[in-house]
């Protein structure tokens, strides 16, 4: 078990370079809201459900972090700060990390799979503060979605979400397979949090650029073949 716990907080200090010390990070709120899922999720598995609401209750008073005890959890989730919001059948693979207000949010049961209505994160997810992820959809394999950006489509594998509602980036999903990137929109080799709002509004106008020169091309080639024609 401690050999576990080792583990855990040595994954927490490998994506987060403030605390100086694995005691420090015992003190997360991200920490003890994932302690107390466990609980919760054991004992709605044992169809326990008020004992289990009992124990989501005191973890979301202490912790400001909502998990639905019904959500499945991987190994090494951390949720950096808190006021994080998880939905009943949300599925959460290893490795996964989630930035302060985000939410893994539901649809309307009619519009779910089986019961599903709630997001899965694959392995290595990284999802940005005030994301909302919604419906039941997937998030691929290390797949980033930035700041304030609403998901409601899947996300393929190894893609950098941005914007409402969400779209791919021009950033490579190759050159950034890093251990980790933090906040999930790398768009420059020194990114700053500080400036989130204008990495996500770069990458919106790289997008927007190429889209321009494509639709300039394909009027340039249909000019050209009209040409073509007028000659023969």
């Amino acid at each position: 078990m401690f050999g576990r716990l080792g583990s855990y907080l040595k994954s927490i200090q490998a994506r987060d370079p403030a605390p100086r010390s694995r005691a420090e990070i015992l003190l997360y709120p991200g920490v003890w809201a994932l302690f107390w899922h466990r609980i919760a999720h054991w004992l709605f598995g044992a169809r326990l459900f008020f004992l289990a609401r009992v124990v989501n209750h005191l973890s979301r008073w202490m912790t400001a972090i909502d998990i639905h005890p019904g959500a499945r959890i991987g190994r090494n989730f951390f949720i950096d700060h808190g006021f994080v919001v998880i939905g009943e059948t949300a599925e959460i693979g290893d490795d996964v990390t989630i930035y302060q207000c985000v939410t893994l949010g539901g649809t309307s049961p009619d519009n779910g799979v089986g019961g599903k209505r709630h997001p899965t994160l694959s392995d290595g997810v990284i999802i940005g503060s005030g994301a909302q992820v919604l419906g039941p959809i997937t998030v691929g394999s290390r797949a980033r979605v930035g700041a304030n950006a609403v998901v409601t489509k899947d996300v393929p594998d190894g893609a950098v979400m941005v914007g409402i509602p969400a779209k791919a980036t021009l950033v490579e999903a190759d050159k950034w397979q890093r251990d980790f990137v933090p906040y999930g929109t790398p768009c420059s080799e020194i990114y700053d949090p500080a400036t989130q709002k204008l990495e996500i509004m770069r990458c919106e106008l790289e997008s927007m650029r190429k889209r321009v020169e494509e639709l300039l091309a394909e009027r340039d080639a249909r000019h050209a073949e009209e040409a073509r024609r007028d000659r023969a």
